[in-house]
């Protein structure tokens, strides 16, 4: 780490000094690629012809923003949304088509019920008797049809009816006749292992439920069993991560498109001698004379803490590791092995990227995908690239 390097030139004509260069004080940059989105929904289609690929774009659309996102899968061909409450259902369909179905996957809080029932289209997903029987009891005060889905336990104990519950609601005089259920669901809890005998053991249990509503649709797979799983494909497929081209499991997303990458701005530059600590705790001493380089993320905007020490930012394809504890707002990286003045304030680290992809993250720090990009904090500035305009063409914003 002490000597240096000469510094490599840039691999690709997106990589100049200029296009790294920060438009605004922004503290980093999160750039989505929308049309790679927009083909990975047309590819999971296309391994589905059987089904309807539905599109999970709860929290937000994993961060990433649903007001931006949600369209672009629209006119890519989805037509059922499932997002996890009522306010997420409600903030994204001004967006959204007419004819587009969103779900609500947490059910209806109490009281809930009338605001869902006032806007067309916007379906609860009954998980349990007591939201069954709210909106069972809204059906009869109003003398209305309210359709929904309904949710069962197939083994993870999470949500759904088990088969007792099951059959006591669908007991309910006229129950389907007042409730026509579009969607008859539950989720699997380890699809992310294809081995895996729970895999077997939750589609055949949910076999047993479709048995009492044999015409109704039934939606098991999420965005692993869509991917490694079509014994679980059912008739209505909730993929959420993989969109992005995020790898859902542990055995790769073929043909699926990166479509999310990360910079950061560096802030400061400086020469530290031996002995000199780093961060906070002094976590980490330095045992030569070091270049270093503070970095504009921190925890305080989804960048873990966990990275501490162990984490690193790419530049120009150079790894860059990090040197003690990842701050609230900043972490420091070394840069000795670069050609001094070759970094500077002002130009930007990949944190996600071509060379360390948000699994990447996930599996050095001991957690999910999911976690790594739903915890991208809102200091990040959002670029949407290869948006397509009105007249067709892609464009950036």
């Amino acid at each position: 780490m002490g000597t240096e390097a000469a510094f490599p030139a840039p691999q690709t004509p997106a990589q100049t000094a200029e296009s790294w260069r920060p438009s605004s004080d922004e503290a980093g940059r999160l750039t989505i690629d929308v049309a790679a989105i927009a083909a990975n929904y047309r590819r999971l289609c296309g391994m589905h012809p059987a089904a309807r690929v539905g599109v999970v774009v709860k929290a937000d659309a994993y961060g990433l923003g649903a007001a931006q996102i949600a369209p672009v899968l629209a006119a890519a061909g989805a037509r059922d949304f499932f997002v996890a409450h009522l306010a997420e259902a409600l903030a994204v369909k001004p967006f959204l088509p007419a004819d587009v179905t969103i779900f609500v996957l947490n059910g209806l809080a109490p009281g809930g019920e009338a605001i869902c029932a006032a806007e067309k289209n916007i379906i609860p997903v009954l998980n349990t008797p007591e939201q069954a029987r709210d909106w069972y009891a809204l059906t009869v005060d109003q003398s209305r049809v309210l359709p929904a889905a309904l949710q069962v336990d197939t083994g993870m104990s999470r949500l759904g009816l088990d088969e007792e519950e099951f059959d006591e609601v669908l007991g309910w005089p006229a129950f389907t006749q007042k409730i026509p259920i579009r969607l008859l669901m539950s989720h699997m809890a380890c699809a992310d292992v294809p081995g895996a005998r729970a895999n077997t053991d939750q589609i055949a249990r949910l076999e047993r439920f479709c048995a009492r509503l044999p015409s109704v649709p039934r939606s098991l797979a999420n965005s692993a069993a869509a991917m490694f799983l079509p014994d679980a494909a059912g008739d209505v497929l909730r993929p959420g991560l993989v969109l992005y081209g995020v790898d859902p499991g542990t055995t790769g997303v073929p043909h699926m498109r990166p479509a999310v990458s990360l910079e950061a701005r560096v802030i400061q530059v400086r020469d530290i001698p031996a002995g000199a600590g780093v961060g906070y705790g002094f976590d980490y001493i330095a045992k030569f004379p070091l270049r270093t380089a503070t970095v504009s993320a921190g925890y305080a905007d989804g960048w873990p803490r966990s990275l501490s020490s162990r984490g690193g930012v790419w530049f120009y394809g150079n790894r860059l590791p990090i040197l003690g504890r990842v701050s609230m707002d900043s972490c420091v990286v070394d840069v000795t092995a670069l050609l001094k003045g070759s970094i500077g304030p002002g130009d930007r680290v990949e944190l996600i990227g071509p060379n360390q992809s948000v699994s990447d993250l996930a599996m050095l720090i001991g957690t999910t995908p999911h976690e790594i990009l739903t915890g991208l904090g809102r200091r990040f500035s959002k670029v949407y690239a290869n948006r397509p305009s009105m007249g067709g063409e892609e464009m950036q914003s």
